[in-house]
């Protein structure tokens, strides 16, 4: 339940939070969806059932939910298998259905037996990975999805032939809105600022977003060079009426039902979706400044309950997702007020002012992610490891080599074998004696 002091505590902190999180999961659910070769608005869907549905019914009071770069090679394998992107609804229908058994099976505890180590590596190389990424994007070099943090890309190269090419591609238009927005966000966030009410309520984000979307007005007025095209703006579906806007929803097709590789995409999405939120559960937790302990069981049938509503009107599976959950923190966020405000802020922009939406500079977000990443792999984190001996710096290393070099892809597989998991008879038995309780 919902801590009713803490709810009055940080309501004002919890709703800026949420306009930071809004600004950040836009381009990725729409990047995910452009991976995932789903339609454009079932990202759009997933990030708002993610924010309102399970942000409503998780355990969580700080995780963010929405559609994740893991499930997106499954989802794209999916609909050239199934030749339609109705059959796939309806396996993830089906997933969140084996979810909420999970959910009941106790299956979620297995959560508890993650070592810290294991959670600090994955956290840390994910803000690696997360700044890397961005890279290309500050600079304007937008081919690559948002969202996206696989080692091989879309556009033929990998995350560091990427960096390479984009010495020679440098869009200064782009370059320039990106350190404005790093100046903005770092200035805005200064101590000596937080003690206005006025800096202290409204993101540094909102306004780095803001200001970036006047830079590209004046570039249009002054510097024509200089000005960013679509291509290097947010790009969502604008809709001409409300029977256009209702023409975005997609429905599953239930006449596939019978087909067995419905059920084998299902089972898919299920392992994947399951393990990446708890995983991301308890990275959340260790994120979260009051160490709340989350039941990953009652996570589990918030994450399944949240896919069959998605996979129901058209969008793509959903899991919890560090990055966001980390930016939510990281933004102030302290109660599930914060990840709800994400989900209602995102349906009315979607629905009432996409063509303003359409003007952010994807640079501008870049720079928001850019301090993300920093946050969740900063230089304390490593020497705080160092100082705990070798055995946690090679755990560390274990999850950036899987997560850096392979890709979060094949680091969703590399983590259950991972050499501390569930290994000792000890951990084993206490396993089976929570599944029996």
């Amino acid at each position: 339940m919902l801590n009713k002091s803490l709810f009055k505590t940080h309501f004002t902190s919890d709703i800026s939070a949420g306009l930071v999180v809004f600004l950040i999961a836009l381009p990725l659910c729409l990047g995910i969806s452009l991976a995932s070769g789903a339609p454009l608005f079932s990202g759009i869907i997933s990030g708002i059932i993610g924010g309102i549905v399970v942000g409503f019914l998780s355990g969580s009071n700080i995780n963010v939910s929405g559609p994740a770069a893991s499930v997106a090679l499954v989802v794209f394998t999916a609909i050239q298998t199934m030749g339609s992107y109705e059959g796939v609804l309806l396996a993830v229908v089906l997933a969140g259905i084996f979810q909420i058994i999970l959910g009941y099976l106790k299956a979620g505890t297995i959560a508890y037996f993650f070592p810290n180590a294991m959670i600090k590596g994955i956290l840390a190389s994910i803000g690696l990975v997360l700044i890397l990424k961005q890279i290309p994007h500050a600079f304007g070099i937008d081919g690559v999805f948002e969202g996206m943090e696989s080692f091989s890309q879309n556009d033929g190269r990998n995350t560091f032939t990427e960096l390479l090419y984009v010495i020679d591609h440098i869009s200064w238009g782009a370059t320039i809105i990106t350190f404005i927005s790093l100046l903005i966000i770092i200035i805005w966030d200064k101590p000596k600022l937080k003690k206005f009410k006025f800096f202290k309520f409204f993101p540094s984000a909102l306004a780095a977003v803001i200001i970036s979307i006047l830079v590209n007005l004046l570039y249009s007025l002054y510097f024509p060079g200089l000005v960013l095209d679509e291509s290097h703006l947010v790009t969502l579906p604008v809709a001409a009426d409300f029977g256009s806007f209702l023409g975005f929803f997609t429905f599953p097709d239930f006449g596939q039902i019978t087909n067995p590789e419905i059920l084998t995409i299902a089972l898919s999405i299920t392992f994947i979706a399951s393990l990446e939120s708890l995983l991301s559960t308890e990275a959340g937790d260790k994120l979260d400044p009051y160490k709340r302990k989350t039941s990953t069981n009652t996570e589990l049938k918030a994450q399944g309950i949240g896919n069959i509503v998605a996979g129901l009107i058209g969008g793509l599976p959903i899991t919890a997702v560090i990055v966001r959950t980390s930016a939510n923190v990281s933004a102030g966020g302290r109660t599930r007020t914060a990840t709800i405000t994400h989900g209602l802020i995102m349906l009315v922009c979607v629905a009432m002012i996409p063509t303003i939406l359409n003007k952010i500079p994807l640079a501008s977000l870049s720079a928001v992610l850019f301090v993300v990443g920093y946050k969740l792999t900063s230089l304390p984190i490593y020497k705080q490891v160092f100082k705990q001996g070798k055995k946690t710096i090679s755990s560390l290393h274990y999850n950036h080599c899987n997560g850096d070099v392979y890709g979060p892809n094949h680091r969703d597989y590399c983590w259950w074998r991972n050499r501390h998991f569930l290994y000792t008879k000890r951990q084993l038995q206490t396993f089976l004696f929570y599944q029996k309780s």
